[in-house]
């Protein structure tokens, strides 16, 4: 028998004359007349059955790696080969395998077939179980709660994967910091100490949340006192939505305008068209919500609203000019100062012919004269009137000031007649005429006497409605009156003038008499 069959991968011959081995026989003469004896296979057959054993009751066995083959590594497991395959050698792929070449370590048989003499066996179900002890052990000594330090080992779009000295737990991106981070790798690089903050252990997964950010204090406490609503102030454009802009106030706080605060007139233009990343703004501050930490914030409530100057430019009455927008069922809407639109309705454009037909007269780019007849700011609408520019004409040319009367001015009447009801009155300059309700004579009760006042008189009243399409106006005396005893008191009385009301009054009445 040869001596090779005393040695093999992992063990020494350390055979000497008197040993006593077992041996398997081969064949009890040959052809020289001797027995042939194998201690290889002797060997093969004990390990086989300690293997089956092992096998059945789950047990690992001890082996030595000794060659490489095709797809793996055979294994010698005490006389019995056994085949590794590549991606049962170590929890990750592993370049080369030499160190673990020739050293005895234990691997778990996978799958045994004694009829065809195969055994499949694996180290890296080995090394998980061992992990997996290690893992509960350390999961067990940490706490939720607990400050530790790691090594950040991989990074991901989503975080970061720390190891806390033999388990990894993960640090989401937005646990990095509180400000907005994109990119992990923006804050952190690979095999970079950190200090982390244990936020959630799940116990059954051996999984771990970790945060960086928790480390610090909170920037969202007492953020209401810091941004008061209505507060204006700059901040840094970081990203830009369909939906609307996200502004960087501070560092760990971002404020959202939305869309339908970004511009007076621009209604349906993508964020990105008004304002670009980077960019340094100036913002309002609409509403703010501790608890769901969010900053609402405005871009057109810094600037003036355009209806507002508009109105401001352009009183109703004014006369504007602008290009014909676009054409409509129902009218004209024409561009005026200050990029915002007005509506001529089919009703305004001609006195004498129908709206319908008059507007096909008119196409895009034509340039109209029209009457501010209403702005209202809430509602951003302002309605024109194209006819009325005649009207003004005409009457400035029959001396007709009708044209430029509005609601709340004081005007001048002459009493074309007195009833038992009210008086009628005729506007100065003008040929309306108009009836004065008793209740509408004077401020007192006791001065509401219609007899008071006879045919050609002359009395100031003040404007209480007018409509310019109808050319039809209401006047009130006792609102004038009103009106100037507030204004006399503000100009004339005090707290501590001792004034009486009488004084104040007159002092009134005679800087209206100046007046005229």
């Amino acid at each position: 028998m040869a001596l090779k069959e005393f040695t093999g991968p992992g063990r020494e011959g350390t055979l000497k004359v008197g040993d006593e081995v077992e041996v398997y026989l081969e064949r009890v003469e040959n052809a020289l007349g001797e027995a042939v004896i194998s201690r290889d296979k002797a060997r093969r057959e004990e390990s086989w059955v300690k293997l089956e054993k092992a096998f059945e009751a789950k047990e690992k066995v001890e082996g030595v790696i000794f060659n490489q083959v095709k797809g793996g590594f055979t294994v010698d497991l005490d006389g019995a080969v056994a085949f590794l395959p590549r991606s049962q050698v170590d929890i990750r792929p592993i370049r080369d395998v030499t160190p673990l070449m020739g050293v005895p370590q234990p691997f778990q048989i996978l799958k045994m077939d004694r009829r065809r003499g195969n055994i499949v066996v694996s180290r890296r179900t080995v090394l998980e179980e061992s992990r997996a002890e290690q893992r509960h052990e350390i999961v067990a000594n940490l706490e939720e709660g607990q400050v530790i330090e790691g090594v950040v080992k991989n990074i991901t779009d989503y975080g970061a994967f720390v190891d806390l000295g033999g388990i990894d737990g993960l640090l989401h991106v937005t646990d990095i910091a509180w400000r907005r981070i994109n990119h992990p790798s923006e804050v952190l690089t690979i095999g970079q100490t950190v200090k982390v903050k244990i936020i959630k252990i799940n116990h059954e997964t051996q999984r771990i949340s970790l945060g960086m950010k928790q480390l610090l204090e909170d920037p969202w406490q007492g953020i209401e006192a810091r941004y008061p609503v209505e507060a204006k102030l700059k901040g840094r454009v970081t990203n830009i939505t369909d939906y609307g802009a996200f502004v960087e106030l501070e560092p760990g706080i971002e404020g959202l305008i939305h869309v339908s605060e970004m511009s007076w007139t621009k209604k349906n233009v993508h964020p990105g068209k008004i304002v670009s990343t980077s960019q340094e703004v100036e913002v309002q501050v609409l509403e703010v919500d501790p608890v769901k930490r969010r900053i609402s914030l405005g871009l057109k409530q810094t600037l003036q609203n355009p209806w507002e100057a508009f109105v401001e430019k352009h009183p109703i009455g004014a006369v504007v000019e602008g290009e014909v927008k676009n054409k409509t069922e129902f009218g004209l809407f024409i561009g005026l100062d200050g990029d915002v639109d007005g509506m001529v309705h089919l009703s305004d454009l001609d006195r004498s012919r129908p709206g319908e037909q008059v507007i096909e007269e008119y196409k895009k780019g034509d340039i109209v004269k029209a009457v501010v007849l209403d702005v209202d700011v809430e509602k951003e609408r302002i309605s024109l009137g194209v006819k009325q520019v005649s009207d003004r004409q005409k009457a400035a040319e029959e001396g007709d000031a009708s044209g430029d009367i509005r609601k709340g001015q004081v005007v001048t009447c002459e009493v074309v007649d007195v009833k038992e009801g009210g008086i009628e009155v005729r506007i100065a300059g003008t040929d309306m005429t108009c009836f004065v309700k008793r209740s509408e004579l004077a401020r007192d009760r006791a001065d509401q006497r219609p007899e008071r006042f006879a045919v050609g008189d002359k009395v100031d009243a003040r404007v209480t409605l007018f409509d310019r399409r109808a050319r039809k106006a209401q006047v009130s005396i006792k609102a004038l009156e009103v009106a100037e005893e507030k204004e006399a008191i503000a100009q004339y009385g005090s707290a501590d003038s001792g004034a009486s009301l009488g004084d104040i009054l007159g002092a009134a009445l005679k800087a209206r008499e100046a007046k005229k």
